[in-house]
């Protein structure tokens, strides 16, 4: 009897977590195609395109060796860093915010690349110093530096979400590499002292009246706290199962903002309900727990921090996004992963999906062949 004689590049594939990803994405299409009135211009044809080129690039990253990984770490780091500072000189400005790099043949938008460096770079600088100097001063000052460089110049742009987001996988690597647990207590008691003088010193005005919202959004309905009370709207009258497949009020009467991009989840919610929003909550669930195994299993200490730094930043963006449209968090402009319109933000979650993918691949072959 013939059996189906399957590649083993495609066998060795974890396909238990690509399967629902890609239900994800096309389930993200779907919105899109909803949002746009019924057309796939111009959201859900781009959102797919930019899926199928982002996972060409997910699968080149997926069959670098170790070792390559280890040598671009650093140079990666300072080129972008340069990215930044040019994007200081001579980024576009939109938006009220300069964080963009005109390429002529592309937009690029160098903060989004610093969020999945910013977690090669401490995986390579932390697998260079012993346990002991881990635990010291020369972890935390080193690491420090690494994280405050592109954090500095990202919050001129201004742009607080990504600062969150640098910071955020900074510190992951720091509590993963082994740094005291009373430090991070430590620098949580000083942020809470910190923040009101953040808050009125350092933050712009539509920044600080994102907080104010978030904390009581109702006092403004129509002007700061719209965003919110038309997503938390759009969510509730969803119900169980969603008003259907392209019926949702919210976002087609143009109440809900930003119904393609940071707002998609709500979208989703109207038209798909409770059941939809199960699904979205499941795959990230999936592919959460199997990047953290990835990183438990692996068998060095360099590809454990990698595969748990790049899952940590995936885990920000579901996080804070859901968080925000549900009103739980000030909105700050975090995309949704691979249901969000918008390119940069696919092009970080996919960069983050293929390191993980190299660092399965590195587990299940011998060393020398990584």
């Amino acid at each position: 009897m013939n059996r189906l004689i399957v590649p083993d590049t495609i066998a060795r594939q974890p396909w238990q977590v690509l399967l629902p990803l890609f239900g994800l994405v096309i389930l993200g299409a779907a919105v899109l195609y909803s949002a746009a009135g019924g057309h796939m211009q111009p959201y859900a044809l781009s959102h797919l395109l930019r899926f199928g080129f982002f996972l060409v690039v997910a699968i080149v990253i997926s069959r670098l060796p170790r070792e390559l990984f280890k040598l671009l770490a650093y140079p990666a780091y300072a080129a972008i860093l340069m990215l930044l500072v040019l994007v200081e000189l001579l980024g576009a400005v939109g938006g009220g915010s300069q964080r963009w790099l005109n390429l002529g043949f592309m937009t690029l938008q160098p903060s989004e690349l610093m969020k999945p460096c910013i977690v090669l770079v401490l995986a390579r600088f932390y697998e260079t110093l012993p346990a002991s100097v881990t635990a010291s001063w020369r972890g935390l000052v080193g690491a420090g530096g690494l994280i405050a460089m592109p954090a500095g110049l990202v919050l001129l742009q201004p742009d607080l979400g990504t600062t969150l987001a640098i910071c955020f996988g900074g510190a992951v690597m720091m509590f993963l590499a082994g740094l005291p647990l009373s430090w991070f207590v430590g620098a949580g008691i000083a942020g809470v002292i910190g923040a009101p003088i953040a808050f009125f010193t350092f933050l712009h005005d539509y920044q600080r009246n994102r907080v104010l919202t978030f904390l009581d959004p109702e006092s403004d309905p129509l002007g700061t706290g719209y965003h919110i009370t038309q997503s938390k709207i759009a969510i509730g009258s969803g119900g169980l199962f969603g008003k259907g497949f392209g019926n949702g009020s919210q976002s087609h009467l143009n109440y809900l903002p930003e119904a393609h991009t940071d707002f998609v989840f709500a979208t989703m919610a109207e038209e798909w309900g409770m059941m939809g929003g199960l699904f979205v909550l499941l795959v990230f669930a999936i592919l959460l727990r199997w990047g953290m195994k990835v990183a438990r299993t692996s068998t060095d200490r360099f590809a454990s921090l990698l595969a748990a730094g790049m899952t940590a930043t995936i885990f920000f963006y579901v996080a804070i996004n859901l968080m925000m449209v549900m009103g739980l968090a000030p909105v700050v402009g975090i995309p949704l992963p691979f249901m969000s319109h918008g390119g940069s933000s696919m092009m970080t979650n996919m960069i983050c999906v293929g390191t993980i993918l190299a660092v399965n691949r590195w587990q299940r072959r011998p060393r020398g062949l990584s």
